[in-house]
Formats: C-alpha cells, structure tokens, sequence
C-alpha cells in the first residue's frame, strides 16, 4: 500500500468517525482505547515471555553496573 492510499484510508476513516453521533465517537473511542491496551498487555507478556525464554536458555547474564560499564569498556 502506498503512502498515497494510506493516507486516503485514515482520511477515509475520519469522516466516517466524523459521521458518527457524539455518543457513537465516544463508545468508539472507549472500544479503541482498551483495545490498545489490551495490545500493550499482549506485547508486554510477549516481552516477559520471550525474557524467561532466554534466562532458561542461560542466555540471560547477571551482574551490577559496574560489572556492565567495565565490560562495555574492554
């Protein structure tokens, strides 16, 4: 898709928001708003999960920040 048609789509997308009643925009902005973060608590479950993949793996390393900083340094 272009950016051309992207664009075309989101201002298609507006109007029909627009077209709504007040009350319908907002049920809309409430549905979209909890499906975001819905989303955000997917990917965030994702990102525990794939990090207690790697600690399994042993793919995960321990330390302080005086450890990282001297190890970034060699």
């Amino acid at each position: 898709m272009t950016q051309a048609e992207k664009t075309s789509l989101f201002q298609k997308a507006i109007e029909t928001v627009e077209s709504l009643s007040s009350e319908e925009q907002t049920i809309l902005i409430d549905i979209i708003q909890n499906r975001l973060k819905q989303q955000r608590r997917d990917e965030l479950l994702e990102a525990v999960a794939e990090s207690e993949r790697e600690y399994v793996l042993g793919n995960v390393r321990r330390g302080t920040v005086a450890d990282l900083m001297a190890e970034l340094n060699e």
